[in-house]
């Protein structure tokens, strides 16, 4: 059975490491890879550096099928990661000229027309090579070199451009969830049951997740939620209907996420 391909996130920006940004773009990013057969493997948040973007970069593409990025395309001094790319892959960071056609005619229809100013013409500026992501949101692209894609942090920019990419992107096998909860079970009680199922079935994840939080019925307390994954639907079924039984001999298990907190 051939493995599917694997990829890497990095999220790109001072703001997101001093807490001033709240990265919105992981979880959409997982579930949707996960969906076409690209599992998640990793994902880190670097700072607005060049030698740490140049150099994670480097490392994670030889390491990764596929590396994502998301942060720093946009038209201001601390917007480098482009030209972090192009030195990364040793190729000089030019104006692509069919895009710059492109977001200067944008810009001039606009009602009153805005100016194609140097610092809107970075947007235009890509690695020497590079295949634009074109979305419906921007006339500004995101682009992919080789097997790294590099996209906005704005997360309805982000999401536009890759629905654009995804087309373009060759999957493996779908990856299956199933998830059960029980209020009022805890990790302790199931922790060695849970390792009997995980040894069961070696080649899914399986995860615990505990919750705190007072219940409808005004009891304090929480519970635990069993989260199978992998890319044979039968085991992950097999392995939810374990956890199922497991959870049942503790509480009052119901099948899905539980409630938001």
């Amino acid at each position: 059975m051939t493995a599917n391909p694997t990829a890497c996130l990095l999220i790109i920006g001072n703001e997101v490491l001093s807490g001033r940004t709240r990265d919105a773009n992981l979880q959409f990013l997982a579930t949707r890879l996960g969906e076409l057969g690209i599992p998640l493997r990793e994902a880190r948040v670097i700072p607005d550096v060049p030698e740490t973007i140049i150099s994670t970069v480097n490392e994670c593409r030889a390491q990764f099928t596929h590396v994502f990025t998301t942060g720093g395309i946009g038209p201001t001094h601390d917007d480098i990661t482009s030209e972090c790319i192009a030195r990364a892959f040793g190729v000089p960071w030019e104006v692509h000229e069919e895009t710059r056609v492109v977001m200067a005619a944008d810009y001039a229809r606009r009602d009153p027309p805005v100016e194609f100013n140097a610092a809107r013409l970075r947007m235009a500026t890509l690695p020497k090579g590079a295949q634009p992501i074109r979305c419906t949101e921007t006339t500004a692209p995101g682009f992919s070199m080789e097997n790294v894609h590099v996209m906005a942090g704005v997360p309805r920019i982000m999401r536009s451009m890759f629905e654009a990419l995804a087309p373009t992107l060759e999957g493996g096998r779908p990856i299956h969830s199933r998830t059960v909860h029980a209020n009022y079970v805890y990790e302790g009680q199931i922790a060695e049951g849970l390792a009997a199922i995980q040894a069961r079935f070696p080649a899914l994840d399986l995860g615990s997740y505990p919750y705190y939080r007072n219940h409808p019925d005004g009891r304090p307390g929480g519970g635990v939620a069993l989260v199978a994954k992998g890319t044979e639907l039968a085991d992950v079924e097999a392995a939810a209907k374990a956890a199922f039984a497991l959870l049942a001999g503790f509480g009052t298990v119901v099948p899905g996420e539980p409630p938001p907190e």
